[in-house]
């Protein structure tokens, strides 16, 4: 009974994970879709500008090394501590639990990094094009 909550308790905090990683990546004004506040008129060459930074910004994706470090990383610490943490005799299952939700919420705190990235990289693209950019 206390493997079968143990299992269940895994993949709902899988599910709700995963499910606010897909809607924070669903942000209309956030990352790479980013449109800065700036001071000064909002002119066809800032439309132009804004659009070639979003589409560089683009080009630093999710899925990248670093989340994959990090994920690899969470998935380590997660089975070691669940292996530990796991009641006698279940330790490869708290091995397994901790390692998949370890593996997830690492893999996850590194692609929201990258979505603060991608916002950087639109405003320091515009203002390195001549744009002030206040916000």
């Amino acid at each position: 009974m206390l493997n079968k909550l143990a299992s269940q308790r895994t993949i709902t905090v899988f599910l709700v994970t995963a499910t606010s990683i897909g809607l924070s990546a669903c942000a209309t004004n956030s990352g790479a879709h980013y449109r800065p506040i700036i001071d000064g008129p909002v002119t066809a060459a800032y439309q132009a500008d804004l659009s070639e930074c979003q589409s560089l910004a683009r080009d630093r994706n999710y899925i990248n090394g670093d989340t994959k470090s990090d994920a690899m990383l969470g998935a380590t610490l997660g089975a070691v501590i669940g292996a530990i943490d796991a009641d006698k005799g279940d330790s490869v299952e708290g091995a397994i639990a901790g390692a998949l939700i370890g593996g997830v919420l690492g893999g996850a705190d590194s692609a929201y990094d990258a979505r603060g990235e991608r916002k950087s990289i639109v405003v320091n693209c515009l203002a390195g094009r001549g744009h002030r950019v206040v916000g």
